[in-house]
């Protein structure tokens, strides 16, 4: 393999080393602290120990820069190998930097997001990484099957990103919150972020089959290019001959 297949690799390695065992260890707390605050609305106490209800938040905190990053990582890999590719940056060297300036926005925006505590710089640094992801995501070359957008990898993952962020943003709300309002949305709000996860494993496995290696991508392209842009690119079955 090349240096640009292994740095292909790279987005799904983080994510089955890094991000999955964090989504279960996550998942596993929270279950903890519902039992334990369950238990203890009834019997006055639980077995549980009460320093589940901070792993929990700090692993989910990890889970969010997890998911931001390797979602970063996805879109630069995508966008930079298009832009050193179709020499973008000879021809508009303005939207290059344009570009890295997203990622450099997201970025901080994500960091701040973590240090601020106001609820109102929280929400601005919320709405400007969602908004660098979303304009990132909009760039040429990017993988996204716009057609079939209810089963696209692309589409999934910014959906993941954009959860994860409103989640860490109101964070500290859920504390302050006595009517559970805060703590309701957080736990709707991640269970369509865990079955979305679900899907971003299916559908990541699905887009490495459709995604060809360097060294198949000019043969793919050709093929395309004879087939697929005069008639439509349809396989017939094969006539297997009926047994007498």
């Amino acid at each position: 393999m090349e240096l640009r297949d292994v740095l292909l690799l790279l987005h799904p390695a983080i994510a089955v080393i890094v991000v999955y065992p964090l989504i279960g260890i996550v998942v596993n707390r929270a279950l903890q602290v519902r039992q334990r605050r369950l238990q203890t609305a009834t019997d006055g106490k639980s077995k549980i120990p009460p320093v589940v209800g901070q792993e929990h938040v700090k692993l989910g905190r990890w889970l969010t820069a997890s998911v931001v990053g390797i979602v970063l990582i996805a879109l630069a890999f995508t966008i930079f190998g298009n832009i050193l590719q179709q020499q973008v940056w000879t021809k508009t060297p303005f939207k290059v930097i344009l570009i890295t300036l997203f990622f450099v926005a997201a970025i901080a925006s994500l960091t701040l997001l973590y240090k601020a505590s106001d609820k109102m710089w929280r929400g601005i640094f919320a709405t400007l990484s969602g908004i660098a992801i979303v304009i990132l995501g909009c760039q040429d070359g990017i993988y996204r099957q716009t057609n079939q957008w209810y089963f696209s990898h692309y589409y999934y993952g910014i959906a993941v990103a954009l959860l994860m962020i409103f989640s860490l943003a109101i964070l500290p709300d859920i504390y302050k919150d006595k009517t559970n309002r805060w703590r309701k949305v957080h736990i709707a709000l991640n269970s369509i972020a865990f079955l979305l996860f679900i899907g971003q494993g299916i559908t990541g496995s699905i887009t490495l089959l459709e995604v060809p290696l360097s060294w198949q991508e000019s043969y793919v392209q050709k093929l395309y290019e004879q087939n697929c842009q005069i008639k439509p690119c349809t396989i017939q079955a094969p006539n297997v001959p009926k047994k007498p």
